[in-house]
């Protein structure tokens, strides 16, 4: 089941890639020794430099999926790079193997940090990426790590979490965050409970954070992966896709970075 979502995905990202004539190539990197593979997509029929995006891969790794948004935010015109966060070849099949990988990148706060600049780094220095004009955004497990990087104060214009994390051990104080934050999270997701999601809004409003938060109702977890549905039924887990959520969420988010972009 796993290997015939994994050729869907990969269908679908020819098929955006043909259709947005982007540049996409692998990109083979360091972080502490280890090797990571993350992939790079662009438009090279855009004049000039234009605004770097870093995608942030689901707890299964870096897959299919998270090239295919990177691919889509390049046949829009931005630079998008999806990084990284496991190590070459990585890729979960279980949810088991997902919460093992998760753990050890995510256990280890300055190596996470460590892999998240590294992958920021091979996106400042493409020739085509205005270095004044960055943004992340993340899935699930990506959303709560763009989220506690931008809590770290690294520096981006905007942070945009689709279904992640929202938790903090330590609440940001005000000066802390530099970026713009943007959550969409499902109401029914019972791993982005609501006392989470009013934690993560009193926590940015004492911090005078700039932000924006969209609670879709009766959305699951997943809510903009199409395979959602899939992995719900086969690990008996509550992730579901959810077509307008996800339009609706894409498209404030392209409002979004038009905004901070300009």
């Amino acid at each position: 089941m796993f290997k015939l979502l994994l050729a869907l995905s990969v269908s679908l990202c020819i098929s955006v890639t043909a259709h947005a004539q982007t540049e996409g190539k692998e990109i083979v990197y360091q972080v502490n020794g280890s090797e990571f593979a993350g992939y790079l997509a662009y438009d090279d029929a855009v004049k000039g430099k234009r605004p770097g995006i870093l995608v942030l891969h689901e707890w299964w790794g870096h897959n299919p999926y998270a090239r295919k948004r990177a691919e889509m935010l390049a046949g829009l015109g931005y630079t998008a790079f999806a990084l990284d966060m496991y190590g070459t070849g990585k890729l979960a099949e279980h949810p088991d193997d997902a919460k093992a990988f998760m753990m050890a990148a995510t256990g280890n706060v300055p190596e996470l940090k460590k892999r998240f600049n590294s992958a920021l780094d091979i996106l400042l220095e493409h020739p085509s990426v205005d270095r004044e004009k960055t943004a992340a955004i993340g899935y699930c497990m990506g959303g709560g790590i763009s989220l506690n990087m931008a809590r770290a104060g690294v520096d981006l214009d905007g942070v945009v979490v689709f279904h992640g994390s929202l938790g903090s051990k330590e609440p940001v104080k005000e000066g802390q965050i530099k970026a713009e934050i943007l959550v969409f999270t499902g109401a029914a997701d019972p791993f982005v409970p609501a006392e989470q999601v009013a934690a993560f809004e009193q926590e940015m409003k004492s911090a005078g954070v700039v932000y924006s938060l969209t609670s879709y109702p009766g959305v699951k977890h997943s809510f903009t992966n199409p395979d959602a549905d899939a992995f719900g039924k086969q690990f008996d887990m509550p992730l579901a896709y959810d077509k307008a959520a996800d339009e609706d969420s894409w498209k404030q988010m392209l409002v979004f970075f038009q905004r901070i972009f300009r």
